[in-house]
């Protein structure tokens, strides 16, 4: 007897794009067989921004690692106040690159640095039951003598991101008192502590 495919219990009806400006918001209809057999209709809204990357740089000689702060919406229009201004590893779309390519980019225009022995930790979904976004999660090194751009960002596309340099243990500190909450970042530092043998 063969066991039957899950994505054979699902099929797409219909989709009607509900927005299609910064990313894609589709509402989609489709048929759901439970393991029952029973049959339903089911609607969805999936947002797609496409697929992105985040690093972690790190300088294993000074203990130190580089992270950004830039001004988050979502989390200000939930009064995280002075919060909105998430730290968070460097991150972002990648519009049409490899991984690699992508998140070099992204460090060089977000904190400045030259990366070196870019290495892939995991590709998760951010958040799967409304977001098709898959990250890359890397970890990098870097020194001192790595930093060859200004950073910061893109001022037109409305950026204004700070590099932050701090010690591992401190980054690590943050996620427990919640000055670190972003889920890319809490994962990175987390994998990174467990790299190097942390507990």
């Amino acid at each position: 007897m063969t066991r039957q495919s899950r994505s054979d219990r699902v099929a797409i009806r219909h989709k009607t794009v509900l927005s299609d400006d910064w990313a894609s918001l589709t509402k989609y209809a489709f048929d759901f067989r439970r393991k029952d057999g029973t049959q339903e209709l089911l609607d969805r809204e999936v947002y797609d921004r496409g697929e992105a990357a985040a690093v972690l740089p790190f300088d294993e000689e000074r203990g130190t690692v580089l992270l950004t702060r830039q001004f988050r919406l979502p989390p200000y229009l939930d009064g995280a106040g002075d919060g909105a201004w998430m730290i968070e590893a460097c991150a972002g779309l990648l519009d049409g690159d490899s991984p690699e390519q992508g998140i070099r980019r992204e460090a060089l225009e977000e904190i400045g640095y030259r990366l070196h022995d870019l290495t892939l930790a995991c590709r998760v979904y951010s958040s799967p039951g409304g977001v098709k976004e898959r990250i890359w999660h890397f970890l990098a090194r870097y020194s001192p003598a790595d930093r060859i751009e200004e950073g910061g960002g893109h001022a037109g596309e409305g950026e204004e991101i700070e590099v932050i340099e701090m010690p591992l243990d401190d980054a690590f500190a943050m996620i427990a008192s919640g000055d670190i909450m972003d889920a890319k970042t809490v994962l990175l530092l987390q994998h990174l502590k467990l790299e190097m043998g942390g507990a």
